[in-house]
């Protein structure tokens, strides 16, 4: 009786902070809102003013023997999340050792020196800790969430698993051949096949052609002494970012990090953003596989985060994502989920995807194409920018609710967006957006659409891919 009161309680509180937080994003957005609608710009510029300032009045930031550290303060918070970023992610690796760092960080995770595999799980389970990692194009982390009380044991093992992993022979060859498994299976399942195929296609020549997760074959050839002299080049402080958020002191957190991360070599890393991508033609290409309905993603370059086109296509993605969704689904009945997309890396991708019946994939994606066209041709009524504005912020700072997402979130505008503190101007610079802006970035970036379609060839023309994918 006692776990389901307490579990009661914890719903109760959840829903209250919810509650708190649509009330907060109501009064701001309803603000931002109004103010758009009557040009009132002073009036939002100081609201965006202060929501920035409140926010980077609570991120302490400093440097331990060349490590840079964030350390976010949320009073009150009984959790704690820290993450420790190696940059680089396809930059680090080749075709022929791509996924060494998934697999470093893997094995990380099963056993360290000071804490052997069975003694780490163990402490991880009394204590509720999760210790775990995850891959992106253009950094890797290994992360630790735990309650406030627990943190300083969890600490003890989240940097001894970073610094000194044990990388036993047995638990290097389960999770060698767990990643082997995993990526065998890619081409199981349409979606997860359709992304191979379409990386092929977009990171063509580009750094990014390298899968930080790395395939099969590259996987399953790498060997323990391959990831121990991996992890022996790539633990610099100039190679990493440390964020923790949670209500801690940062003086409390700067010891910590002196006495175990800041004592790994110092390096001479110098990090450089990834090329741009850019599609200087329309392409198509059509992979056969018998399933009752084809699966289609086409892609398109797209600013970077520290572009400030970024903002406008955030908003010109969200929109047309709405008009894709009432255009094919709502009122044409030709998909169940089409969606347009995008993805901010170093090298961003924006996109549309749909799935549709052989006989009704060219009409899909000519209404896709069509929407795209709208969205060039036509300015939007200041009335949908507001509502995107909104929407997007709501999104966005519901997303931002845990101490994990928050960190992940600083971490990400360090490492690519220009530093943490463009985290904190998303309301003014999305405020900024105006109708021209937006019809300016689809004429932009919104053409030479790369496209994957896995399923029947038959009947599927593609000249309604090209020409309308190049602006013609």
């Amino acid at each position: 009786m006692a776990k389901e009161t307490n579990t009661l309680d914890v719903v109760r509180l959840r829903a209250a902070r919810l509650l708190i937080l649509c009330v907060a994003l109501f009064t701001i957005t309803s603000g931002l809102s109004l103010a758009q609608t009557k040009g009132d710009a002073p009036l939002g510029a100081k609201k965006a003013d202060e929501v920035a300032a409140t926010a980077e009045s609570l991120v302490t930031e400093f440097d331990v023997n060349g490590l840079k550290v964030l350390v976010k303060r949320r009073a009150g918070s009984q959790t704690v999340a820290a993450g420790l970023f190696l940059r680089g992610g396809a930059g680090n690796v080749t075709a022929q050792n791509a996924g060494i760092e998934a697999l470093m960080w893997d094995a990380a995770t099963e056993g360290s020196q000071s804490f052997p595999r069975e003694l780490l799980h163990k402490e991880l389970s009394r204590m509720g800790t999760q210790l775990g990692y995850s891959m992106a194009y253009d950094y890797s982390v290994l992360s630790v969430g735990s309650t406030k009380q627990n943190f300083e044991r969890s600490w003890e093992i989240f940097a001894d698993a970073a610094m000194r992993p044990s990388f036993a022979p047995e638990d290097f060859a389960r999770v060698r051949s767990r990643m082997v498994v995993a990526r065998s299976g890619e081409e199981d399942t349409p979606d997860s096949y359709l992304e191979v195929l379409q990386s092929r296609l977009a990171y063509a020549g580009h750094p990014y052609a390298n899968d930080p997760e790395g395939t099969a074959e590259s996987v399953g050839r790498l060997t323990l002494e391959d990831v121990r002299r991996y992890h022996q080049q790539m633990m610099q402080t100039s190679r990493l970012l440390l964020v923790v958020v949670g209500d801690l002191d940062a003086a409390q957190v700067r010891d910590r990090v002196a006495a175990t991360l800041g004592k790994l070599p110092r390096g001479d890393y110098r990090p450089a953003p990834p090329p741009s991508l850019a599609f200087a033609a329309p392409a198509v290409e059509i992979t056969r596989r018998s399933i009752p309905t084809n699966y289609i993603q086409g892609v398109f370059s797209a600013p970077p985060l520290t572009d400030p086109d970024i903002y406008p296509m955030q908003i010109a993605a969200s929109l047309l994502n709405d008009r894709i969704y009432l255009e094919v689904r709502v009122k044409r009945n030709l998909s169940y989920a089409p969606a347009a997309f995008l993805r901010d890396q170093g090298a961003s991708l924006g996109g549309v995807y749909v799935t549709a019946t052989a006989e009704r994939t060219n009409e899909a994606v000519r209404v896709m194409m069509n929407e795209i066209a709208r969205l060039q041709r036509e300015r939007a009524e200041p009335s949908d920018i507001s509502s995107q504005v909104s929407g997007y912020l709501t999104r966005y700072y519901i997303g931002q609710e845990t101490n994990a997402a928050q960190a992940g979130e600083l971490a990400k505008y360090e490492l690519i967006g220009g530093g943490w503190r463009n985290s904190t101007h998303y309301l003014e610079r999305l405020r900024a957006v105006t109708p021209a802006d937006v019809q300016r970035v689809a004429q932009k970036y919104m053409r030479n659409l790369r496209f994957v379609v896995l399923g029947d060839p038959t009947g599927v023309d593609q000249k309604v891919f090209t020409v309308a994918a190049a602006g013609e």
